[in-house]
């Protein structure tokens, strides 16, 4: 299976690492179509698509790739070939755009057989085609210094930012997630996940874990609770079921019953102490909650349903600066400034979340945060889903104003703002509120911001 790629890879000086933990040729690599997918077959489908993408100048792809095992087999033959997946906060045409602009000589790449593809459009060949591979199994490597990903911010802050992401980190940010899943839910699992691939949390929790762990992956994305239910029945126990807030509270809501399961992983929006206790009296499994951003990856977990401090990874060291909190962690080659404001505890390994920099509110001397305004909007009985933020421009006296956007059937936006009254103060009350039929959450249940201003 060695390739002029390897050889090329291995001439460099950097340090390597292997592209898959050591394992089996039979080991489950992926669930797909409720069957396993071997270690074998899945180096001889990353081996045939390698052989089949651009060579130099091509310096990177945008992995459109929707199923989670056609995502990994061009994640890894990308990382091959010596380029770059490129993974876009959304896969909407202007979003894929704007990255390939950014990488001049880019190209696209997916599984599916688009109407109106991007420029450079590469059809991902049939996976299941692939003959098995012979003889011995090898393990490609690949050096510690190469960009093997380059993430995108969500925008729920405003503009998508490109964070990169070296192999050797990707090792580094991989090493804390199994120290901390392993004592939760042992060292062999099966992975359920309903975030996308291209989401840096989905990229830790469903394609790093398996390939650089004993771990196995549910190939689909599935967003309905009969089809999650469906997927974790699709793979045998133990099972551990990868979401967000918003998806964990759609299951809860619709009395679907699930398999078994022995954990729960949450994360991209805070979890609410009693969402996270009824989750885990439904579902009867232990609910981990990690803390990190696309551009730090995770450093922090907490059992939600305690509402315990976060504790940090190993080897992970935070900083409270005036303006956010400074992040040194294994998986950052230079120390990284966020904008959370935290307080520190337990001689500094463990830490409360007080809020983000840019969400703290201060008007006419009275201080309150937009998370904390939000979660007593949704709060309000009636309202099922809703968002407090705050307008760029400012009045007279220089003050930005509030607004809101709330999904409540049967309530009218006198009612909301009349009961939200009764928690905030008069100051913090939005203006404008608006009723909608959903708001705009993305793949994550994240909001972008330009899409809640175009609501407005």
């Amino acid at each position: 299976m060695a390739s002029v790629i390897e050889n090329l890879q291995l001439e460099r000086s950097a340090p390597v690492l292997p592209l898959l933990a050591a394992g089996a040729a039979d080991r489950p690599v992926v669930w797909r179509h409720d069957r396993p997918v071997s270690l074998a077959r899945f180096m001889a489908h990353v081996q045939a698509v390698a052989d089949q993408l651009p060579v130099a100048p091509a310096p990177a792809a945008v992995n459109l790739c929707e199923d989670r095992y056609a995502f990994l087999v061009a994640f890894c033959a990308i990382a091959l070939r010596g380029q770059t997946n490129l993974l876009p906060s959304s896969r909407a045409p202007k979003a894929v755009a704007e990255v390939m602009a950014a990488h001049p000589g880019s190209y696209a790449l997916g599984e599916l057989a688009l109407e109106t593809p991007p420029a450079h459009y590469r059809h991902l060949p049939g996976l299941m085609d692939t003959p098995e591979a012979g003889g011995t199994l090898d393990i490609p490597l690949l050096p510690a210094d190469q960009v093997v990903a380059i993430g995108y911010t969500s925008g729920s802050t405003g503009v998508p930012k490109g964070n990169p992401k070296t192999w050797g980190s990707f090792h580094a940010s991989n090493a804390g997630n199994m120290r901390a899943l392993h004592p939760v839910v042992g060292k062999h699992f099966h992975v359920v996940a309903t975030v996308p691939p291209q989401h840096m949390y989905g990229m830790e929790m469903s394609v790093l874990l398996p390939l650089l762990d004993d771990v196995a992956v549910h190939a689909g994305r599935p967003l309905l609770p009969a089809d999650v239910a469906a997927a974790l029945a699709g793979v045998p126990t133990p099972r551990v079921l990868v979401t967000t807030p918003v998806h964990l509270r759609a299951l809860i809501e619709s009395g679907v019953e699930l398999p078994p399961i022995d954990a729960m992983v949450s994360a991209t929006a805070p979890m609410p102490v009693e969402l996270a206790q009824a989750a885990e009296a439904r579902f009867g499994a232990p609910l981990l909650e990690v803390f990190g951003s696309t551009e730090t990856c995770v450093f922090a977990s907490r059992r939600a349903a305690a509402d315990e401090p976060w504790t940090l990874y190993d080897d992970v060291y935070l900083h409270p600066q005036p303006d956010g909190t400074l992040v040194r962690a294994p998986q950052l080659e230079q120390p990284m400034t966020l904008a959370d404001i935290v307080t520190l505890h337990d001689g500094g390994r463990r830490f409360r979340l007080c809020g983000r920099h840019s969400d703290l509110l201060d008007i006419a001397g009275k201080r309150a945060s937009l998370g904390d305004l939000t979660r007593r909007l949704q709060a309000v009985p009636g309202v099922q889903d809703g968002v407090v933020f705050q307008l760029e421009s400012g009045d007279a006296l220089g003050v930005h104003r509030i607004a809101a956007l709330a999904v409540a059937p049967g309530l009218d936006e006198h009612t909301i703002l009349e009961a939200f009254r009764q928690s905030v103060d008069p100051v913090f009350l939005p203006r404008p509120l608006k009723l909608v039929d959903s708001l705009p959450r993305n793949e994550t249940g994240k909001l972008p911001r330009a899409a809640l201003l175009a609501l407005l």
